[in-house]
């Protein structure tokens, strides 16, 4: 016996799927953020918790040392949620990716010219750039890896990929379609390109045909999310699909 292939419920009404209907973005969560009440605390910390990991990608590059990375990311962010870097944000900048990248650059500058001042009034040690426990050169990074810059565009797309993906789950979760979504993943991750398609349509009561359709829908649902969640960056919805491009350019490096 078979099932109609899956289709998912009609999006619900907090997430948009028309180009024109994507300004309720980002940047309306910089807005609210900038109040000084409950809803302003909790956008921020949203927007914070959204969009740590690139920012840690990008020190990680420019450090060169994990727990120090960690513990910037962890001052930037906390400067953000007491309002003050997030005061600046404005729309009319364009992507909130260009910012954020431009935030944390201003920070580390600023960071490094207050660690120079104590350098030159003393109380600080020099740190050499030798480590003795490798024997490894800490002063140059490996030419192989990526540029702070490029290795924060890797993870904010990586980052939108998830959160693009996760709305996707959700929304089969809430269909009562959470086992088919779990079944299905690899093909629309791409891990099961080459899969036995067939075994896997015998166990989820559908023929071939009927998968590939279900999945091939899926797969259109993901790309709407997708670009909801990009266009929720923007300041343009013009822009969406040169931020596309510019996302999956920086997946590719």
């Amino acid at each position: 016996m078979t099932t109609e292939p899956f289709q998912p419920t009609p999006e619900p009404t907090h997430r948009v799927t028309a180009p024109e209907d994507f300004r309720t973005t980002r940047w309306t969560q910089v807005g609210r953020s900038k109040s000084d009440s409950p809803e302003g605390r909790r956008a921020l910390t949203e927007l914070c918790d959204a969009y740590y990991e690139p920012v840690a990608a990008f020190l990680r590059c420019e450090l060169r040392d994990a727990d120090a990375a960690n513990d910037l990311a962890h001052d930037f962010f906390s400067r953000m949620l007491e309002g003050g870097t997030i005061a600046k944000a404005e729309p009319g900048r364009g992507r909130f990716r260009s910012y954020l990248l431009g935030s944390v650059k201003h920070f580390l500058s600023h960071h490094r010219e207050a660690a120079r001042r104590l350098k030159r009034g003393g109380g600080m040690e020099d740190v050499s750039l030798y480590d003795s426990k490798t024997g490894e050169d800490r002063s140059l990074p490996d030419a192989s890896v990526l540029s702070p810059d490029a290795a924060f565009d890797r993870q904010w797309a990586l980052t939108v990929l998830a959160r693009a993906f996760e709305a996707l789950r959700e929304e089969c979760e809430t269909a009562g379609r959470a086992e088919f979504f779990d079944q299905v993943k690899p093909w629309l991750t791409g891990e099961a390109a080459h899969g036995d398609q067939t075994a896997l349509a015998a166990s989820c009561g559908m023929n071939a045909n009927a998968l590939k359709v279900a999945v091939h829908r899926l797969k259109r649902r993901f790309r709407e999310l997708l670009k909801a969640e990009i266009a929720g960056t923007l300041d343009d919805a013009g822009s969406i699909e040169s931020e596309m491009q510019a996302l999956f350019a920086a997946l590719g490096n």
